[in-house]
């Protein structure tokens, strides 16, 4: 089967390590296509290897044209041990279980992309905090500057990493089971699909009388956007 994403000029570069094996019609090194998923996952998840073992971190992250940025305590071992290391991060967007005649053809839609660069500490304070308020900003436009300044040790206590995507990979399938030769055996085929997104707000414990959900907040929950 011919590619569904033929070469292009602004394409990632097809490695060994990043080149789609199975159902390659799926992927796409396409930085437009890859960024589609990186900028709707809500989560990421960074691989590692520290001391000749793996680990998996799940963390929120956030996208700046080539660089994506991910943060956590500066106190964790991963991160301290992450800078100018290789890593490899990934999304997955769960769209729907697809449901065939047989189990073999059982299946799923999704988005998910998955990155490569090195990893960097960003070590300015200032050029932490302003990341940090970028990324808020990103999930909730206009919240920053109502919130309480962030402290000098609090910013300390934040640990910022930021990568240039070198490698990457998108794959995504959308659409019914693929067993249309098989339309004949009476039993339910089709797609259950799968939606995540905000519903109410809960108001922490405590808030004073008279602080309303904010605008943009309840703007955001209706357009059923997840960030």
């Amino acid at each position: 089967m011919a590619d569904l994403y033929p070469p292009q000029a602004d394409d990632y570069p097809t490695t060994e390590r990043s080149r789609v094996r199975r159902e390659h019609h799926r992927g796409s090194h396409a930085r437009a296509d890859v960024y589609a998923v990186l900028d709707a996952a809500p989560l990421c998840h960074v691989g590692y290897v520290i001391n000749g073992a793996p680990y998996v971190t799940p963390t929120l992250h956030w996208r700046e044209g080539d660089h994506v940025y991910w943060h956590g305590s500066a106190a964790s071992r991963f991160l301290r041990a992450a800078e100018d290391m290789h890593v490899c991060l990934t999304c997955s967007i769960l769209d729907g279980y697809v449901l065939a005649r047989s189990a073999f053809n059982h299946s799923v839609n999704y988005r998910s992309a998955m990155v490569f660069g090195t990893a960097r500490l960003l070590e300015d304070a200032e050029e932490k905090a302003e990341a940090l308020r970028r990324f808020v900003e990103n999930l909730f436009p206009g919240r920053w500057d109502s919130l309480r300044p962030m402290t000098g040790q609090e910013v300390k206590a934040t640990s910022v990493l930021r990568m240039e995507i070198e490698e990457a990979t998108a794959k995504v399938r959308n659409g019914p089971p693929g067993d249309a030769d098989e339309a004949h055996f009476p039993v339910w085929a089709g797609v259950l699909p799968v939606r995540s997104h905000l519903v109410s707000a809960e108001p922490a414990p405590g808030l004073p009388d008279g602080i309303e959900l904010p605008e943009p907040l309840a703007a955001l929950i209706q357009s059923g956007r997840i960030r």
